[in-house]
């Protein structure tokens, strides 16, 4: 009897000292694999939410919800619209096609909100306060639709207006002996902006193994920007034809600097035409009453 017990006790020890060893095993190994990763640390996942804004935890989620219950209701040639413009605006933080869509609704409900604000509290009515319920209406189903056309304008037109330097940076580098993807990759690194960016991606698509022209064809369809499309259409027709990069990028340049100088007087021929409305709603009638109004005091205190 006394040697089943010590034979037992025994082989718990023994299992005992075995588990140990394993677990102690296992602890090393995982601050060995813990140590190997640079900065890491292990976190608890509700902690590092409750870190996040109240909007992106609570209203963020509800919003994305709502966007795709209505994307669902939306023809898709209208999701397809709001999806293209947002592409032609960059893909700007904030802008979803959901999220545009959602707005939209929220707009168009709105009708409950500033109808008792124009009836009641600023107790308008006739003209006046239906012009003002439509103005305020119409404002907040169309804000989303303008903020989101605004930035498509002021992009292309940064990208309008980077476009010549770009050319004279890319044409001194292919003249220096570079290659085009290498001159325009290292064009694109030394200036900043939207066309830059564009052109690393349009870079990025062609290293993981797309085309030139597919890729050049990719990037017509971010912008559309009419000056960025007579270049690419230039380089498709040099790959077709087999005629010399350099040659093409030169002529380009040129036409840009030519079209820039254009552009640059045509909008000072425009000055004169957009002063008229300023000229003689405001400073016409001050400079009249300056100068007819003591006359006018004269021959009325004279009769």
């Amino acid at each position: 009897m006394l040697i089943l017990i010590i034979a037992g006790f025994s082989v718990a020890v023994g299992l005992a000292a075995l588990t140990t060893v394993a677990e102690v095993g296992n602890r090393s190994d995982t601050r060995r694999s813990l140590k190997a990763l640079d900065g890491y640390q292990v976190t608890v996942v509700r902690e590092q939410e409750m870190l996040e804004s109240f909007g992106k935890r609570v209203l963020s989620p509800i919003a994305d919800s709502l966007g795709q219950r209505l994307k669902t209701l939306t023809p898709s040639g209208y999701n397809e619209k709001i999806g293209r413009k947002i592409m032609l605006a960059g893909n700007p933080v904030g802008y979803q096609v959901d999220r545009t869509i959602m707005l939209q609704a929220l707009g168009a409900l709105s009708v409950v909100v500033w109808f008792p604000v124009v009836y009641m509290v600023l107790e308008l009515d006739g003209l006046l306060g239906l012009g003002a319920f439509g103005l305020l209406w119409a404002g907040s189903f169309l804000l989303p639709t303008l903020s989101l056309d605004r930035k498509i304008d002021d992009r292309r037109k940064a990208i309008a207006r980077g476009l010549p330097d770009l050319l004279d940076l890319l044409v001194i580098s292919v003249e220096a002996g570079l290659g085009f993807e290498q001159a325009l990759d290292r064009t694109a690194n030394a200036v900043p902006g939207h066309l830059s960016d564009e052109f690393r991606r349009m870079l990025q698509e062609t290293r993981l193994g797309s085309s030139r022209a597919d890729a050049l064809r990719a990037l017509d369809e971010r912008t559309d920007v009419p000056e960025l499309r007579s270049f690419i259409m230039a380089l498709l027709q040099a790959d077709t034809f087999g005629v010399s990069v350099g040659r093409i990028l030169r002529a380009q340049a040129d036409e840009m600097r030519i079209h820039r100088r254009l552009a640059a007087q045509e909008m000072a021929q425009k000055t004169p035409v957009k002063m008229l409305f300023p000229l003689v709603t405001c400073i016409f009638p001050a400079v009249f009453v300056i100068v007819l109004g003591p006359a006018m005091i004269t021959i009325q205190n004279t009769l």
